[in-house]
């Protein structure tokens, strides 16, 4: 069964989710790393042939929550799945079940679609959010960890010779 608080993102709501972003980079303590625009948001998610989708949470006309994903793929499993990049739901929102309809939206994107993961990284601090994503049999990955390239080390590795 659907959530009617839970659709698609629409060009309409990407000031709001910009605002959310900014928002949940304010809660992971790294307000000053967020420099996500309206005009990029909005061109990442309605360019033709889209590489970022999202989800909406919408209570009385309002936006209040976000899920934007990507696909990615298992060559193991030889299948796409969904990588999670944010999943946030307004403080006075949480406790409703937002947050689990927008992960059951998008598990039902896996499903349509063959799909066979949904992944996120979470922060190890965050234990709020580790006890909800178990409360869904969401499993942690213990024996992987997150590697990123940014700023000066990726620019200086995309300008060394091979």
């Amino acid at each position: 069964m659907t959530d009617d608080r839970i659709r698609r993102a629409r060009p309409e709501d990407v000031p709001a989710m910009v605002g959310l972003a900014e928002e949940l980079a304010e809660y992971e303590r790294a307000r000053h790393e967020c420099r996500l625009t309206v005009d990029q948001l909005h061109t990442a998610l309605f360019r033709d042939n889209p590489a970022l989708f999202g989800h909406v949470a919408e209570v009385d006309g309002r936006v209040v929550g976000m899920a934007l994903w990507f696909l990615n793929f298992s060559t193991w499993r030889g299948t796409h799945g969904i990588y999670l990049e944010d999943l946030y739901v307004q403080p006075g929102q949480r406790g409703g079940g937002l947050g689990k309809a927008l992960l059951q939206a998008l598990a039902q994107e896996c499903v349509a679609n063959g799909y066979q993961r949904l992944e996120w990284s979470v922060l190890d601090w965050n234990a709020p959010a580790i006890g909800f994503y178990k409360s869904l049999g969401a499993i942690p990955m213990d024996e992987w960890t997150v590697y990123r390239l940014t700023d000066q080390a990726l620019a200086d590795l995309g300008r060394a010779e091979a």
